[in-house]
């Protein structure tokens, strides 16, 4: 029973101690290591391989959780028009001045603040752009609930309609992109610095040439993030991802949170 006991604790605090590193191969050994100690727990308890079994893979159906409680009641305006917007404090976001300062010294200037907020649900966006790479660069800010997390984006808008797209989202996403995205996915520890040479070898490698980007300016960046939105909302409806309520709000049917669960799964194998 010690022994059992013993090697139990071992696994799983071995798991907890892989999941701190930030290296794709960590990750996942302390996540398959979880699995083990949760299979290893209720085996030396019960003596039954299956229920051991059956414990370990419970993990994977624990985003069902979250999936049937916050987001099946889930409401989104079909329409999302940015505002200006103030940034949010520094005990909600402690790090946005440094992160900041990060992509200026990149060559990239502060435009503007703008966002929008929906009932419980809030984003917000911090708007860079570089003239000498076509670039625009994003801060991103999501709040809902006890919920908060931000991720940085780094977006060249080529003229024939391809947006080319590093970032470091870093949760599963929650719908699908629309054709014209080629996205780039960075882990989500990774400096803005790390993230723009990223994209700046995106482009070289699918031979994208800076005469070929569009050139943007400050009212025309945040026309387009409004277009990508609701283009986005209109392909995941045809998708069958989301659907339109009687109330004119879209929300997540059932097949939207299979699509959830599936991205969820996704993740835990490449992380």
């Amino acid at each position: 029973m010690l022994f059992g006991l013993f090697l139990t604790l071992g696994v799983a605090v071995l798991s907890v101690a892989l999941r701190s590193y930030q290296s794709s191969f960590s990750q996942k050994a302390g996540a398959l290591g979880i699995l083990i100690s949760s299979y290893l727990a209720i085996y030396f308890i019960t003596g039954s391989h299956v229920l051991g079994a059956v414990a370990a893979m419970s993990w994977l159906f624990l985003p069902w959780l979250e999936i049937l409680t916050r987001i099946r009641t889930l409401r989104l305006p079909k329409e999302k028009r940015l505002r200006p917007k103030n940034p949010p404090s520094s005990d909600i976001f402690p790090t946005l001045n440094e992160i900041t300062r990060e992509i200026e010294s990149e060559g990239f200037v502060h435009l503007n603040d703008a966002g929008w907020d929906w009932e419980d649900y809030r984003q917000f966006f911090r708007l860079f752009y570089k003239d000498e790479d076509r670039a625009q660069a994003t801060i991103c800010l999501n709040e809902q609930h006890d919920l908060s997390f931000y991720y940085l984006r780094i977006s060249s808008r080529a003229k024939g309609g391809t947006i080319w797209t590093t970032w470091n989202y870093p949760l599963s996403y929650g719908l699908k992109l629309t054709p014209q995205f080629r996205i780039n996915r960075q882990r989500p520890d990774q400096s803005f610095w790390q993230l723009y040479q990223s994209h700046r070898e995106f482009l070289r490698r699918n031979r994208v040439d800076v005469g070929t980007i569009d050139i943007l300016d400050e009212e025309r960046i945040q026309t387009e993030m409004e277009n990508d939105l609701r283009d986005q909302i209109a392909h995941n409806i045809d998708k069958g991802v989301l659907k339109q309520t009687a109330a004119g709000e879209v929300k997540y049917s059932w097949r939207g949170m299979i699509y959830l669960w599936c991205q969820f799964l996704l993740d835990l194998v490449r992380l």
